[in-house]
């Protein structure tokens, strides 16, 4: 019998996975799975149950296990995994989260703020890596993200060494025609959509400069509601993840396990014209991935399709959510 799905916070519940139709001449969400909460299965694997499911696309995390960056004939893996996507008919965006594909010792080290200019230049090439991929597949974006500030490490300096690590980034990304798409990240310099803006003047808003928008981490530590924060964002929203969470603890959960009212959020996002992927985001649900991925694709269909439905009258409001009142969970999942 197929796993049902949590019931979607003020919206009603579907009896099946089966994921219902948007509205008729409703806005169109596309949603995805993010490669992170799958890593128990072969690439070639992942991509078959995610078809199966229903789903637009994926967040295809590059790590040793799928389309490792690092390994040999990367190219002609790519070109392999781009024709597996055209027949299955998913669209993809490349992430560059994978804990370890980089240092087997240090978490996402070393990162684009690291002391060792050697070592920021590491991390550098892995993002062109990146966008060279993206583009063979014909990929939305490249997501990225800051990292924590070394310790000893004053704020202006760890903001020019972003600001430096990312311009032959963004030059490859402008090339390639593949939007370069940050994403703030709770416990690291940038954490904020305020921050991002910060990177963006500092950079002279280059035009592959775009954002990643985690709906999790606006509800998190931004002091406007996720709906509010996606209307802030739309100008630059380049990609999108979406996960339950808690106010002030950066834990990504599954969908009706955090405080998160999905329908505004939605419809939020589907009025600004968005038309990414919108990706669930859950790395540390590998072990049960499969059957997350089977409950989540319902859940969001019928949270949007709550958020169409919903009464033009009666439009959602809500109150600034202000400081967070609890301490983050860690730098990232």
């Amino acid at each position: 019998m197929s796993p049902q799905p949590p019931a979607a916070r003020r919206a009603p519940a579907t009896p099946r996975t089966a994921a219902p139709a948007p509205a008729p001449g409703g806005p169109q969400l596309r949603f995805g799975y993010g490669t992170n909460g799958l890593t128990d299965l072969r690439l070639g694997d992942a991509l078959a149950l995610l078809a199966d499911l229903g789903y637009d696309g994926l967040g295809l995390t590059l790590d040793h296990m799928h389309l490792d960056p690092l390994g040999p004939d990367l190219g002609a893996r790519t070109h392999r995994v781009a024709h597996r996507l055209a027949q299955l008919g998913l669209e993809v965006t490349v992430e560059t989260g994978a804990r370890y594909v980089l240092d087997p010792r240090h978490k996402h080290g070393p990162s684009l703020l690291d002391p060792d200019p050697a070592a920021r230049a590491r991390r550098a090439d892995l993002l062109i890596r990146a966008v060279r991929v993206a583009a063979d597949l014909g990929a939305h974006a490249v997501q990225c993200f800051s990292g924590i500030t070394p310790a000893g490490t004053d704020a202006d300096t760890a903001w020019r060494r972003l600001a430096d690590s990312l311009t032959p980034v963004l030059d490859a990304a402008a090339t390639a025609g593949v939007p370069l798409a940050v994403e703030p990240e709770p416990g690291h310099l940038l954490a904020t959509l305020a921050d991002f803006h910060r990177l963006r003047r500092t950079l002279g808003d280059p035009d592959a400069l775009g954002l990643t928008l985690d709906i999790g981490h606006c509800q998190c530590l931004e002091p406007l509601p996720p709906a509010d924060c996606v209307r802030a964002a739309a100008p630059w929203l380049r990609h999108v993840q979406i996960e339950d969470m808690r106010r002030g603890v950066h834990e990504h959960l599954p969908f009706g396990d955090g405080e998160i009212d999905f329908p505004p959020v939605l419809a939020a996002l589907a009025a600004t014209g968005y038309r990414g992927l919108t990706v669930v985001e859950l790395p540390r649900h590998s072990h049960a991935g499969p059957y997350q991925a089977a409950l989540a694709l319902p859940f969001l269909r019928t949270a949007a399709t709550a958020a169409v439905t919903a009464s033009p009258g009666t439009p959602h409001t809500a109150r600034p959510l202000g400081a967070p009142s609890a301490t983050f969970e860690g730098s990232t999942a």
